[in-house]
């Protein structure tokens, strides 16, 4: 699989993202009403719960979150280096990955890869870069491509086969796939409490950079290579 790919191109990375507001009371009222919608469609899932509770669940919608972390890794030469953008500001983290992807990459031969990357990641850093005003960097921009001319990789839309009823964890291909795991600390489902309650921002950018090792062992894996060596990982 991807013998043609030249893994020093590839960007990987990862968000987390949480609930725009510590608590529905903190939330505009008419952001509520309009949560209040979308709340009324995921208690189809959730009978049992109301807009005020559902609403730890609001950080996985663009319209309703914002990222507090971006992390990302390209292998240079034998060396993985890594580097997080986060903070309490999103629109000063997203400015600064913006001007990482326009210096460093924009061209045409690069691309981004993320773990349902093309479902979750990729749109909604474009969602959440046009709210903040950020003119979206041309490896983000879709408008007007062909599906060919998009730079994007997602490690589980390859594991499917054009399986596409079938969604599979990042921890379940690391496990099969024996790699370490990421997920020895807190999970994507703990991070709005971590970061309203705890105010732990960097545990949080830990739990990021966690994934994107593992994605970038996994997508090694797919490959046919050997694992990354924790010497070979470098943290900026």
């Amino acid at each position: 699989m991807l013998k043609d790919l030249k893994i020093d191109n590839v960007l990987l990375l990862d968000i987390e993202t949480v609930p725009a507001y510590k608590s529905f009371e903190d939330v505009s009222p008419r952001m509520k009403k309009l949560w209040e919608k979308k709340a009324e469609q995921l208690r189809r899932n959730y009978p049992d719960e109301t807009a005020d509770t559902l609403y730890s669940r609001a950080g996985i919608y663009a319209e309703f979150g914002k990222i507090v972390c971006i992390s990302c890794g390209f292998m240079n030469g034998a060396q993985f280096r890594m580097k997080s953008f986060y903070g309490d500001d999103e629109k000063i983290l997203l400015m600064e990955f913006a001007d990482m992807l326009n210096q460093h990459f924009n061209a045409p031969y690069h691309l981004l890869c993320a773990h349902n990357g093309k479902e979750f990641d990729f749109p909604y850093i474009a969602r959440r870069m046009l709210v903040n005003s950020i003119e979206l960097p041309d490896i983000l921009n879709l408008a007007g491509k062909k599906p060919w001319e998009v730079r994007h990789l997602d490690t589980m839309e390859l594991w499917k086969f054009g399986d596409y009823k079938h969604y599979t964890s990042l921890d379940l291909l690391a496990a099969i796939f024996d790699i370490p795991t990421p997920k020895d600390d807190i999970d994507g489902s703990m991070v709005g409490h971590v970061y309203w309650i705890e105010k732990d921002l960097e545990r949080i950018v830990t739990y990021c950079v966690k994934d994107v090792i593992t994605i970038a062992q996994l997508l090694r894996r797919y490959q046919g290579m050997k694992l990354l060596k924790e010497e070979n990982i470098e943290l900026k």
